[in-house]
């Protein structure tokens, strides 16, 4: 009974908290908290919910929750096209605490970049990489569509005619996967401009690999000694000089902007720890700033 009332509680504040998110952003931009049918859970293949070192992560805690974060900064400039950010996060995580730990609205506002930043809940504080109904054919096209549609519904912007721009895939830790399922089978490859992963490239390189030989997008990699991903990461690295692919590796400490902005293969190796990438150095605000996205400021 202690326990159950403990979850009780602990559930009720994480609630408590994902609803106040909003106001405290609120001087940045608009941020909508908003429930979609096309968000990766719940899914048939977790109907059951997972199992993980013998323990079981049920469906109704873990594999429920339909949340999906949608961010437009101040300054947002509506034209023909919307781009977008799509961020996903690792093991034992949630939308909220991705948001509020790493500072991914507080970075993504000081790059300047005129773009949306999506952050869809996974698998909620589970152990777990499956990227549900986004792993799905075509399931990344469905959950765009409805991301447009719940903007132009919910939100500010009133450009009715808006259609998906280019889209950039970013990932830390277990959000790889459903990322290498995106660019394989998502149904909007030709939209995915870069793939970025933060001490996340664990498996599925092939996948990632077959995406930039036919988009020739900028595919960042900054990886660490213990994370996990060193071994796969110099795996890559020897297949592209073994091809001869161009590709740019070095010290993340020691890398300079204009090194970060061409379209290629780009390996960052790090001295932070595993979930220090995405902020300490606020290296997602340097992908951004680097990147092909527009700035808000650049038109009026």
């Amino acid at each position: 009974m202690n326990k159950l009332l403990s979850l009780f509680w602990l559930c009720l504040a994480a609630s408590a908290r994902s609803q106040d998110l909003p106001a405290q952003y609120a001087d940045r931009g608009q941020l909508l908290l908003t429930q979609m049918v096309t968000a990766p859970f719940p899914h048939p293949k977790r109907a059951e919910g997972h199992t993980y070192k013998e323990q079981l992560y049920s469906a109704k805690e873990h594999y429920s929750n339909n949340t999906v974060a949608i961010f437009i900064p101040k300054g947002f400039r509506e034209t023909g096209q919307v781009d977008f950010v799509v961020h996903f996060h690792g093991w034992r995580n949630t939308v909220a605490g991705a948001l509020t730990r790493y500072h991914l609205i507080e970075q993504f506002c000081d790059s300047g970049r005129n773009a949306i930043l999506v952050v869809p809940q996974g698998p909620y504080d589970a152990p777990d990489s499956f990227g549900g109904k986004l792993e799905d054919p075509d399931g990344f096209k469905r959950f765009m569509q409805e991301v447009v549609q719940t903007l132009l519904v919910k939100s500010a912007l009133r450009n009715k005619d808006g259609s998906v721009g280019k889209i950039i895939l970013s990932g830390h830790s277990g959000g790889y996967q459903v990322i290498s399922s995106i660019v394989e089978r998502g149904g909007l490859s030709d939209h995915v401009a870069e793939v970025w992963l933060f001490d996340a490239l664990y498996a599925q390189t092939d996948k990632f690999l077959a995406w930039f030989d036919k988009q020739h997008g900028r595919l960042m990699d900054i990886y660490t000694e213990h994370g996990g991903t060193k071994a796969e990461t110099e795996k890559l690295m020897e297949t592209l000089k073994n091809r001869g692919t161009p590709f740019y590796a070095g010290q993340e400490a020691d890398c300079k902007p204009a090194e970060l902005r061409a379209s290629r293969p780009t390996f960052l190796f790090t001295a932070l720890e595993h979930d220090e990438v995405v902020s300490k150095h606020h290296t997602f605000r340097e992908f951004l700033e680097t990147s092909s996205l527009e700035e808000i400021r650049n038109q009026h």
